[in-house]
Parts: C-alpha cells; sequence; structure tokens
C-alpha cells in the first residue's frame, strides 16, 4: 500500500523543514503551531498574538516566511490542513514501538512511516526545480554526488543507477576527495550535495568550491534554509516526519533515495530508448565478467 500525499499537509510540513534555521521568537511560534494547531486555527491574530506574546506584525511576518500574504491567507489554508488532517487521524499508526508489539505490528507502523515521510517529501519539493535538475542533468558533462556518513552511502547508490543508464558519474564521501574534485569541475558539469540537516561543512565547502569553479550546483536536503542551500543552483527538499521510530536513520536515507529514484525516473522518461540501450550494456558487461 502506498499513500497517496496529500497537498494539505503542506503548511505543517514545511515549518518543520524551516524550523532549524527560524530565529529565536519564529521558532517559538513554530512550536507553539505543532504543539497547539487546532488553538491557533480557531484564533484571532490578535488572541494570537497576545498566547505568544509577539506582536501581531511579527505574526504575520511568520505567516509570510511560510509563503502567505498575510494571515487571513493563512488562517484560511491552515483549517483546511487541519480539518483534512482530522478526518485521516483514524488510519494513522502510533509510531512509537512497544514492548508488546509483534512483528507484524512493528512492519505496520514502519510502513507508516515511510509512508509520512514519503508523503512529506512530495509536499516539501520543488516540482519546477526538480525539472530543471533533470535538464541539467540530461545536458552535463560530468556528474558528482558529494555526501558524508549516511548521505555518502545514498550517494554512491544513485552512483551507480545513473551509471547503468549511460551516465558520466562519481560520487565522493571523503572530504578531501570531495574538495579537490570540486576544485576540477567546470561549465557543463553538475554536483548534487546530499545533506540531510544541510549543515555538512564538508558537503556544503565542497558545493561552494564546485559553484565558483562554474558546475550547476543541487542540494538534497532538509531544511529550507540551511547553509547548503546558499551554496545551491536548485534545492531538493526531503521529509523527517518520523516520530521517535527507529531515531532518524530510517525516514532520513529513504526521503534522499526517494528524491534520487525520481530523478532516475525523470532521466529515463525523457530519453528511454538511450537508457534502455545503456542499461543492457553495463548488465552484460558485468554478466560476462561473472560468466567467465
Amino acid at each position: 500500500m502506498v499513500t497517496t500525499p496529500n497537498e494539505s499537509s503542506k503548511i505543517l510540513d514545511t515549518i518543520g523543514a524551516l524550523q532549524s534555521s527560524l530565529t529565536k521568537t519564529e521558532k517559538r511560534i513554530a512550536e507553539q503551531i505543532l504543539i497547539t494547531p487546532e488553538l491557533i486555527a480557531q484564533s484571532s491574530l490578535a488572541e494570537i498574538a497576545k498566547s505568544l506574546n509577539v506582536g501581531e506584525a511579527t505574526f504575520i511576518r511568520f505567516c509570510r516566511t511560510l509563503g502567505f500574504k498575510g494571515f487571513s491567507d493563512f488562517k484560511l489554508d491552515f483549517a483546511i490542513e487541519l480539518a483534512t488532517q482530522s478526518q485521516q487521524s483514524s488510519d494513522l499508526l502510533d509510531t512509537t514501538i512497544t514492548a508488546k508489539d509483534s512483528p507484524k505490528e512493528i512492519a505496520s507502523k514502519l510502513q507508516s512511516v515511510i509512508n509520512n515521510v514519503v508523503g512529506e517529501t512530495i509536499n516539501l519539493l520543488d516540482f519546477d526545480a526538480l525539472s530543471n535538475v533533470v535538464k541539467e542533468l540530461r545536458k552535463a558533462k560530468r556528474i558528482y554526488l558529494f555526501g558524508v556518513g549516511s548521505s555518502g552511502v545514498v550517494a554512491d547508490g544513485a552512483k551507480n543507477k545513473l551509471m547503468r543508464i549511460g551516465f558520466q558519474v562519481d560520487a565522493e564521501t571523503n572530504n578531501h576527495f570531495m574538495y579537490m574534485q570540486a576544485s576540477l569541475m567546470r561549465k557543463g558539469d553538475v554536483v548534487i550535495g546530499i545533506s540531510h540537516s544541510g549543515t555538512s561543512p564538508e558537503t556544503t565547502k565542497a558545493l561552494e568550491i564546485a559553484k565558483q569553479a562554474g558546475a550547476v550546483t543541487v542540494a538534497i536536503t532538509h531544511n529550507l534554509r540551511s547553509p547548503i542551500t546558499k551554496v545551491s543552483d536548485y534545492v531538493l527538499n526531503n521529509g523527517n516526519r518520523q516520530g521517535q521510530l527507529q531515531g532518524d536513520s530510517v525516514g532520513t536515507q529513504i526521503t534522499q533515495l526517494f528524491v534520487l529514484d525520481l530523478i532516475y525516473a525523470l532521466l529515463v522518461q525523457a530519453e528511454k530508448e538511450k537508457a534502455k540501450q545503456s542499461k543492457q550494456k553495463t548488465v552484460a558487461v558485468i554478466e560476462q565478467q561473472q560468466n567467465k
């Protein structure tokens, strides 16, 4: 079963993606919205400002940070979002594992986590940016993927898939190698930096070097205003709605892989015959070597 993403959940998803980069006052507003969303939706601007101990203008600026013209637009869309979530809440599983859970129940909770983070990712993605990234990759002379830790594992997996359909691609997970490769980039190359937090100093620095060298830079990250976004021509946001299940590793890697698989699918769609021929060649050569 695959859950269809809910466009009306976009406000809470966006608040979550912005939270780490907000000011102290904005964080307080964001936390209150996430804790008591119904109260916010039912209150007037004056009541909200009073309960949060902020000025009305401050809350209006927060609404604009989320992409709304003002409070009225925010409140209307937020009320619709909460009403839709209320209708669906009975279908959502508690994703906290308990001592009494059977293996099947834990599997169902994990499925719920996966469905939630994928749906959140689709809500957060800028599909115009995604289309432009695919265009840049199709005409790229070379493609590099940078990432450290678990993001490096994801980068290596994406390298394998893109190579199989004919792209000149490589991945680096060591910061020294990333810096060296980035310095050798030039116009016509594309570099994709993967950092869930968006604060990885190694990946951010590598993208900055690559951008200065003339390459097109792409960030895959959860945080909308993180350092890596400032050195990227295109930003693709992944979800993070995971609750307390399995820390943050399950949802993080799945959403990164989802974004990269979406890129892969769009590349295949754009040049299906070329991708098919390249994949046949790469699969055949591996089989030949294994049969020797």
